[in-house]
């Protein structure tokens, strides 16, 4: 019995000691990341005729709206397809550039905005928000 017990002991006093030894290991060299973030914002008129005014708004680290116009989704005639995808490949190519200057897009959050007073669905504006990250 004294000798179980003086095994039981030293194998627990071994097991403490490895379990200790693990525990104040040191951490890899992997700091927290900081980021700085950027975003821009896109708003589309769906508003028939082609009467909305339709934008990639982008704010600078100055302070100030940069403002490039994209092509409303209607015309006089309806909705304007070659109008989106002008606007796609226009939005395309922003992310692209942000891109390639180390920015990475981390979310994309989009709404839409009836503005008709008859409560009609035909038409508004349609928001997306391009949300970028890079460390810094």
């Amino acid at each position: 019995m004294k000798q179980y017990i003086k095994t039981f002991s030293i194998a627990t006093v071994a097991a403490v000691l490895v379990v200790t030894a693990f525990s104040f290991r040191p951490s890899p060299a992997n700091p927290q990341i900081e980021y700085e973030y950027f975003q821009f914002s896109t708003i589309e008129s769906v508003i028939p005729g082609g009467l909305g005014r339709s934008r990639i708004l982008t704010t600078d680290n100055k302070g100030q709206l940069l403002e490039k116009d994209l092509k409303n989704f209607y015309s006089m005639v309806g909705l304007n397809f070659k109008n989106i995808a002008k606007n796609d490949n226009a939005i395309i190519e922003r992310i692209n550039d942000y891109s390639t200057q180390g920015w990475e897009l981390v979310n994309v959050v989009t709404g839409s905005h009836a503005q008709t007073s008859d409560g009609s669905s035909s038409g508004g504006l349609f928001i997306t928000r391009y949300l970028f990250r890079r460390a810094k």
